[in-house]
């Protein structure tokens, strides 16, 4: 009785003693507040940053050569994914937004090794594919390890899907991907040229990383969230 009275014991791992917890809420809620939204501006500052770190650094900035989509590689899910679950669904949306949207540009500007003009579809699509991922995530933030695990696969799942949407569109009805002369697909030349996108499933290997950024953030502060 005394155990489940005084420990709870969170999935991935969190042990608050129920005490501790008491305290963690009454500092959450004694801070001003007016100065929650500087509090969350300047966390959406720093993770939009680390976001954008995490986009840059890609397979294709070490010298490892793949064949698209597989080009970009990137860190950032590990990232983008543990803040989904720490941080309020404003923080992680909104840094996620903003960094992947700055890092895919430098990419493109600087590494990415194709025309400046792929901007115009490959920041937007980066920000549709990976924003709502961690509305997603955040959904399910105080779940079991195992039902959280599988939401960041679904988020996963929704991006490479976004991914693949866009570019059938641009590949079925457009020239905007090749060199003139050339000619759009067509709906079935499309779908096969855009099929690669598929391989954006690879950053599930991402999952268990975040994961224990989370184990590692909640047992350094000894709390389940910093919202």
């Amino acid at each position: 009785m005394k155990g489940s009275l005084n420990v709870l014991v969170d999935n991935i791992g969190s042990i608050t003693d129920s005490r501790n917890m008491a305290a963690e809420t009454h500092k959450e809620i004694g801070p001003s507040t007016s100065r929650r939204p500087v509090i969350e501006l300047a966390r959406i500052g720093a993770f939009s940053a680390l976001v954008a770190v995490g986009t840059i650094l890609s397979n294709g900035l070490f010298g490892v050569p793949l064949p698209p989509p597989l080009t970009e590689i990137t860190v950032a899910p590990a990232f983008y994914m543990a803040i989904a679950v720490l941080f309020s669904r404003k923080v992680s949306f909104w840094s996620t937004f903003i960094g992947s949207a700055v890092g895919e540009t430098v990419n493109v500007l600087f590494f990415g090794g194709v025309p400046a003009a792929f901007i115009v579809t490959y920041v937007p699509g980066i920000i549709l594919a990976r924003a709502p991922e961690t509305l997603i995530i955040h959904k399910f933030r105080q779940s079991t390890t195992r039902v959280l695990a599988m939401a960041m696969v679904v988020a996963t799942i929704f991006e490479t899907l976004v991914f693949f949407v866009i570019d059938w569109f641009v590949y079925s009805f457009t020239t905007f991907y090749c060199t003139p002369p050339c000619s759009s697909a067509g709906l079935t030349g499309g779908f096969l040229l855009a099929s690669f996108d598929f391989a954006t499933m690879i950053d599930v290997v991402w999952i268990p990383v975040s994961l224990s950024l989370v184990v590692a953030a909640r047992r350094a502060y000894n709390r389940s969230f910093f919202d």
